[in-house]
């Protein structure tokens, strides 16, 4: 119903053209993306698993159709992310996140939900507003 409502307040085609500003581009980044390391299921679900507590790469392989050293693969990625941390005890490795990497992709997405909410917000008064 918002969105309906804003198509109608949206300017009509005989108003003033608009004019573009080109995208810039944006260096590519040199270390991985937090954000772009999740995409992949598996990482996920590793990622998610790991919310729950730390454990080790035999019992994550478990977990998962997939072998050990694959399991290896995504924690050496998800640590190069800087989302997970690992720790030697004896000869296993228990990994859990990092609380410093996981705030920092909170920090990340949280700002396009600030974002989104004071858009929300916005329109809400331009709507209210309108039929006053």
């Amino acid at each position: 119903m918002l969105v309906s409502l804003l198509r109608q307040m949206a300017p009509q085609g005989d108003d003033k053209p608009r004019t573009t500003v080109p995208l810039r581009r944006l260096p590519a980044r040199k270390e991985p993306s937090r954000l772009g390391i999740l995409a992949d299921p598996t990482r996920l679900a590793i990622f998610e698993r790991l919310a729950e507590g730390p454990l080790a790469v035999m019992d994550l392989a478990s977990a998962f159709p997939i072998s050990r050293p694959a399991v290896s693969q995504h924690l050496r990625a998800l640590k190069n992310a800087g989302l997970v941390i690992d720790r030697r005890f004896g000869n296993r490795r228990v990994y859990r996140l990092d609380p410093v990497g996981v705030a920092a992709l909170r920090a990340y997405v949280d700002r396009f939900c600030d974002r989104a909410l004071e858009a929300v917000k916005s329109d809400a008064e331009v709507l209210e507003g309108g039929f006053s």
